[in-house]
């Protein structure tokens, strides 16, 4: 992407309709149910140790590129955002939302495949690919540039 505003701006359109009621810092816990902004680095890493450092209890990670990671103390759920991607990189992969874009699902039922996995994960029931691989990344964020 070519500017962090860009980003940023793909990263909100994702949260849908639901209306924003909290901005928070990196790693400060949200208190308000609903949907709230949270300022991360671009850095996939830094972003989702700063979810698990805010009291994340699953973090779910979409991708279109398929970055391989998780965390050491938050089980990271991976969500690919296409389904090329999901059976390419099959074994990464918790989720293929491309059945939404094929027409094959709505998004109200790939939304109730993914909370049905949520609770999987959290029952103990499933374990994500990045839980099985070990992919146990942590980095906190520095403020400044990320690479």
């Amino acid at each position: 992407l070519i500017t962090d505003a860009i980003k940023s701006a793909g990263a909100a359109k994702k949260a849908g309709t639901s209306p924003v009621v909290d901005v928070l810092d990196y790693t400060e816990p949200a208190t308000k149910p609903g949907l709230s902004l949270v300022c991360t680095p671009g850095n996939d890493v830094e972003a989702t140790t700063g979810k698990a450092a805010a009291g994340a209890t699953l973090i779910l990670f979409t991708t279109g590129l398929g970055t391989p990671t998780g965390n050491p103390v938050c089980p990271t759920i991976k969500v690919a955002t296409n389904s090329k991607l999901a059976t390419k990189m099959a074994d990464i992969i918790d989720i293929d939302t491309g059945a939404i874009i094929e027409g094959r699902k709505t998004i109200q039922e790939m939304g109730e495949d993914i909370l049905e996995y949520c609770i999987k994960v959290a029952s103990g029931i499933e374990i994500p690919k990045a839980v099985q691989l070990n992919q146990d990344d942590f980095i906190p964020w520095k403020r400044g540039v990320s690479l």
